[in-house]
């Protein structure tokens, strides 16, 4: 992007929680980047002063006219990923309007990034968080449970990007089979009641009484659940929600999240190289030019809301 000054913007979600939100700070402040590309975080909710305006802004205020927003969430199936890219401009990712306001942009073009969705680099993260559970993975099942939607399209995408993180995490481990669920909706016991049924039809032939989520039929027979949350970092949802959930059932967890760890600060560092490489342009979802309130998809440009 020759002549252009370059700055990134990484949102999360936020926390009231000042350690929830320590981790993500402590993460993002250990990227790297080539020259003096200036890195803020900013937060959806919960942190006054650092919300995602206050970071447009400063990063506009420092001559950034270049912005890449890499949206630090686990999932595009997140209706917060939605939320986002259409303030920036982008059409729904499915059937829902988003519930921001349109973001204010005087002088940037903004390039909204991925999510984490299935990257290898979390399947690795997942992997490591739950080796220490894992004493024979050939006759263990791997759970994997997110936050969810209920958002018809939105739902989707979670299920398939869940999944396919799953089989990479099974892969790396060597666990004979990985399931997930999600909390929204609530599928934890449900799926859970599946995968220990069939341990207990192998034992003593019991029915199975059938399941309201859909667990794969076939498969091999495992001796033990071992959980792994998929959160940014740990919280209510993981110290709490998931434990609820799964009250009576015999499972191993530690609850461990993806932060922290330094592999974070590197995904980040990956898709931000990716998008100055490009000159700020491929592995994007979109781009919008905030002087003409214009959005360029994939090399089409369509009608964005106005951002003042």
């Amino acid at each position: 992007m020759p002549g252009a000054r370059p700055g990134v913007l990484v949102i999360s979600h936020g926390s009231p929680d000042p350690g929830w939100v320590r981790l993500v700070d402590e993460a993002v402040s250990r990227v790297r980047l080539p020259g003096d590309v200036p890195v803020v975080s900013a937060f959806l909710e919960c942190v006054e002063g650092r919300l995602i305006q206050d970071g447009i802004d400063e990063l506009e205020a420092r001559g950034v006219d270049e912005m890449f927003v890499l949206p630090l969430f686990v999932s595009s199936g997140s209706t917060h990923v939605d939320d986002i890219r259409q303030a920036f401009g982008l059409p729904p990712a499915a059937y829902r309007r988003g519930e921001l306001e349109p973001f204010r942009l005087r002088r940037a073009h903004v390039t909204v990034g991925m999510p984490i969705d299935d990257d290898p680099i979390i399947a690795a993260i997942i992997a490591d968080n739950v080796r220490e559970l894992s004493t024979a993975p050939e006759r263990e099942a791997l759970l994997l449970i997110a936050h969810g939607s209920r958002e018809r399209g939105l739902h989707r995408i979670w299920r398939d990007g869940m999944r396919r993180l799953a089989a990479r995490v099974r892969e790396l481990c060597g666990f004979a089979r990985a399931e997930t669920a999600m909390l929204l909706p609530d599928q934890a016991a449900c799926v859970m009641r599946a995968l220990t049924k069939r341990r207990a039809r192998a034992e003593n032939g019991a029915a199975d009484g059938g399941c309201c989520c859909a667990v794969t039929a076939a498969g091999p027979e495992t001796d033990a659940v071992i959980v792994a949350p998929l959160f940014l970092s740990r919280g209510y949802f993981t110290n709490t929600v998931i434990p609820e959930r799964l009250a009576g059932f015999d499972y191993r967890y530690n609850g461990k999240a993806l932060l922290p760890n330094p592999a974070i600060s590197r995904w980040m560092e990956r898709q931000i190289a990716d998008w100055l490489g490009g000159g700020g342009q491929p592995g994007r979802e979109g781009r919008r030019d905030g002087s003409a309130g214009a959005f360029v998809t994939g090399g089409e440009l369509e009608s964005g809301a106005d951002s003042g």
